[in-house]
């Protein structure tokens, strides 16, 4: 989680919203990403989508079967979606998002029966920290 947390940092440094994700297996980091929303003008580009892409990229294959997701923010529904579409195993979140959070907050996407994937989840990973990120980011836009 430090080493997304790093990456929502650096995603400040370009004016994104401070949200950075990994993948890893087995222990290895496969991708990093931030949010590239506004650098790129793609609505899609939010970090854990990012890192997803980059992971089947290197992995050679769309399914990250064996892979967990961490990400500083609660994935909102087209991120929680594309982790329970790629087979993720596993989700590792630090700050709940009340607005667009698609995993605890407003849905519970990743742990529905009806859906043929269900992807485990550990939210509130070093949370202060990500909220407190969250929140300066925001705090300064309104200056």
């Amino acid at each position: 989680m430090r080493v997304a947390l790093k990456m929502a940092r650096k995603a400040r440094l370009y004016g994104e919203v401070p949200v950075g994700a990994i993948v890893v297996r087995e222990g290895k980091i496969l991708s990093m990403a931030h949010n590239l929303t506004r650098s790129l003008n793609d609505p899609t580009a939010h970090a854990e989508l990012v890192a997803l892409r980059r992971a089947a990229e290197r992995l050679g294959d769309w399914r990250l079967a064996g892979c967990a997701l961490f990400c500083t923010v609660e994935p909102c529904i087209q991120c929680a979606g594309a982790m329970l579409l790629s087979r993720v195993d596993r989700l590792v979140y630090g700050c709940a998002d009340p607005k667009m959070g698609a995993v605890h907050s407003l849905f519970s996407l990743c742990g529905d029966p009806r859906l043929n994937h269900q992807v485990r989840v550990t939210g509130g990973v070093l949370g202060e920290e990500a909220t407190a990120l969250m929140r300066d980011f925001f705090k300064s836009l309104r200056k």
